[in-house]
């Protein structure tokens, strides 16, 4: 059996030295070139799992992007590679362009490379199908029959995040403002959501200034339990650091380098986890807020004199709430409430 190479295209010979190091330890042949003309004789003689390709190829040329050609020549003369571009003047039209046009798996930035995040990447990408392999059918994802709701004002972007959603086996409601997606969430059920942070709306029309409405959306989106990834191009350390722990988001992902393969796993975990909070769908709101007090310790008691009703209507609640989540003691309806986390400690 042949072994597994993979193929660099980078001029910068430091460049070069270190993309080979990571990759010949993931047990690849490294196979290098320094420009175009180069890279295609050596992908024609050998096929190449992955390829590591820089976007610009000509020393000093900052405008150079013959990266992007080298990308369309592994398309066409070795189908089954998998392509990384790598630059240090990325941009989130490069990145669109990268993935929507030229097929890369992803894009990184030189001047934020970790060797770390790198070779888990290079892991991903061999542990994954080539691309010229179609899977089988047996191997396609569960569909989902509750959507995801994909908050995405750039087109472009908005075609890539819908094909995955739809590849991750999701059916998908694409918005474009903060008016669309809280009305959608206020009238629908939803498996994930996909946010981008800034959102066109009528007052930017004049300015130039980008707004964080997809921030504000972040708020809505974990009231409704509805697991939430960020993809965006903007957003400081301080935004991404507030997002996780003021707002609870599953995943952020930047849009200058953007994984694909990265963002399905990360929607397939976001399955993973709303299924114990969708457990909790079939209750009325009523219900859930009985559960949850009952999941806090209280009595039926307290729990009529908190929600101002009387004992026998928090009977009747507890009689519909065992009824639809087929349990028949207290302690199992604690225990659905505490997996599907919506009690908390009692005050």
């Amino acid at each position: 059996m042949a072994e597994a190479r993979a193929l660099v295209v980078e001029d910068d010979r430091v460049w070069q030295q270190i993309l080979g190091e990571i990759l010949a330890d993931a047990g690849l042949v490294v196979d290098v070139a320094d420009h175009l003309e180069a890279a295609i004789p050596t992908m024609r003689a050998a096929p190449h799992r992955l390829a590591v390709v820089d976007l610009a190829l000509s020393e000093g040329d900052h405008h150079n992007q013959d990266g992007l050609r080298v990308l369309d020549a592994v398309r066409l003369y070795d189908p089954g590679c998998a392509t990384i571009l790598l630059t240090g003047y990325a941009t989130v039209e490069i990145a669109v362009s990268v993935l929507t046009e030229h097929g890369a798996l992803t894009c990184l930035r030189k001047e934020t490379f970790n060797r770390g995040q790198f070779r888990d990447l290079v892991q991903r990408a061999l542990a994954a199908p080539s691309p010229a392999e179609k899977p089988a059918a047996a191997d396609a994802p569960p569909k989902e029959t509750v959507p995801a709701l994909i908050v995405e004002d750039d087109a472009n972007w908005s075609s890539i995040v819908s094909e995955l959603v739809s590849d991750a086996g999701y059916p998908a409601r694409v918005c474009a403002t903060f008016g669309e997606a809280l009305g959608y969430l206020r009238r629908e059920k939803y498996s994930v959501a996909v946010v981008d942070l800034a959102l066109a709306s009528p007052r930017d029309q004049d300015s130039a200034a980008q707004n964080m409405d997809g921030y504000r959306l972040l708020a809505s989106t974990r009231a409704g339990g509805i697991p939430t990834i960020v993809v965006s191009g903007v957003g400081t350390p301080d935004d991404i650091e507030r997002a996780y722990a003021e707002q609870g988001i599953f995943a952020y992902f930047q849009k200058q380098t953007f994984d694909r393969r990265a963002f399905l796993q990360s929607l397939r975990e976001a399955r993973t986890a709303a299924r114990p909070s969708r457990e909790l769908d079939v209750l009325t709101e009523r219900e859930r807020e009985v559960l949850e007090l009952l999941a806090k310790g209280m009595t039926n008691k307290e729990i009529a004199e908190q929600l101002v009703i009387t004992p026998n209507t928090v009977k009747r609640h507890l009689k519909a709430i065992f009824e639809k989540l087929e349990i028949h003691t207290r302690s199992a309806a604690a225990a659905k409430a505490i997996s599907a986390g919506v009690s908390g400690e009692r005050r």
